[in-house]
């Protein structure tokens, strides 16, 4: 069906409705843009549907990725006022929590290998602690006796992805945006988006924040990077653990009300997202070997998602062929979108200058 553009004209269109797409367009909005926000499916129906919600640039820290790092550790400072702006606008909890959170070693070849990060963490002047295995377990007293060690950054923290969707859909209705769901591109050009069936919206400028697809609406080299995630569930009592806890194998995130999630496998699978056994086995040992507890909590499912990888892991957040890009944020999708959106809204306020 064609659209009359008189009547469907925007100041931008944002085509992506994940975190990144969202968190950009309610930033639109709010500087008192018309937007429109697109998405193929549902809004969170990517790699936002399947994130835990870590903020954890220390823990995040890889050697050779010191101005991502930098990159990170800017979006994590912004994130208290983000969450803080992004609840009072939508009437929603984000579930933003300073929880920090604590790297474990199951074993020596564990430690060896922590000790090396540890050291590279200091020499970057991070927060980042290392303790030993008593003193791991007086912080979690879940974790298992036969760990060997761990480092502690108190100042990684986490949020609640689906709670975070949520919020950002309500903020930019209520700041006047538009949000269509099911409303496939089939591709961009500089002031409009033409959907699947011929339909053409004209904007004053177009985003492609489509994570793992941007690829095939800009020229950016982005690629589908396939995660794998499970769902458990406490019947009560305690959380497993106050921290996000990691290992060099696996990452869990007690959300503190019964929800508990256990992530996340890497793999080259093109857009594939099927779940295989493999995936879960691997991860449910590894979270066994170091939290033993996990045997003991209802298994509610599993998921696969597809992150938006790039060749040096640096997100694309610039202007390509006349449209923006805002992609190729991998595993820190959650952590950078205040800093994407931000980025965006410049981009996209230099353009309107442009043209003034």
């Amino acid at each position: 069906m064609s659209v009359n553009p008189d009547s469907d004209s925007r100041d931008a269109i944002v085509v992506g409705a994940g975190i990144v797409g969202l968190a950009c367009a309610w930033r639109l909005a709010r500087e008192g843009r018309s937007v429109l926000c697109l998405d193929r499916s549902r809004a969170g129906g990517g790699a936002s549907g399947v994130a835990a919600g870590m903020l954890a640039p220390v823990t995040e820290a890889e050697f050779g990725e010191e101005d991502l790092l930098r990159m990170n550790l800017d979006a994590a400072a912004a994130w208290p006022g983000f969450a803080r702006d992004l609840a009072e606008a939508s009437g929603i909890d984000t579930g933003f929590r300073e929880s920090g959170a604590l790297v474990v070693a199951a074993d020596r070849d564990d430690a060896e290998e922590l000790r090396r990060l540890h050291v590279f963490q200091r020499s970057l002047g991070l927060d980042a602690q290392w303790l030993t295995p008593s003193e791991c377990r007086r912080l979690e007293p879940a974790l298992s006796p036969r760990i060997a060690g761990g480092i502690l950054a108190p100042q990684d923290n986490q949020a609640d992805p689906a709670a975070v969707t949520g919020a950002l859909a309500a903020a930019l209705r209520e700041e006047g945006g538009e949000l269509r769901e099911e409303a496939h591109v089939e591709s961009v050009e500089p002031g409009a988006v033409t959907l699947a069936g011929g339909g053409r919206i004209p904007a004053g400028d177009v985003v492609v924040a489509a994570g793992a697809w941007s690829g095939s609406l800009a020229s950016v080299a982005v690629r589908p990077v396939k995660g794998q995630l499970l769902r458990l569930r406490r019947r009560g009592g305690e959380p497993l653990a106050s921290r996000i806890v990691r290992t060099p194998r696996c990452y869990v995130v007690d959300r503190g009300d019964g929800r508990v999630v256990i992530g996340a496998t890497v793999e080259e699978r093109g857009f594939d997202t099927e779940v295989t056994a493999e995936g879960v086995y691997r991860l449910l040992e590894a979270a066994y070997e170091v939290l033993p507890d996990v045997e003991e909590l209802a298994f509610e499912g599993a998921v696969a998602g597809l992150r938006p990888g790039t060749p040096d892991n640096r997100p694309v957040v610039r202007r390509v062929d006349g449209v923006v890009v805002a992609s190729g944020h991998f595993r820190n999708g959650v952590l950078l979108a205040p800093v994407a959106a931000a980025e965006v809204a410049a981009l996209v306020g230099e353009r309107v200058e442009a043209l003034g």
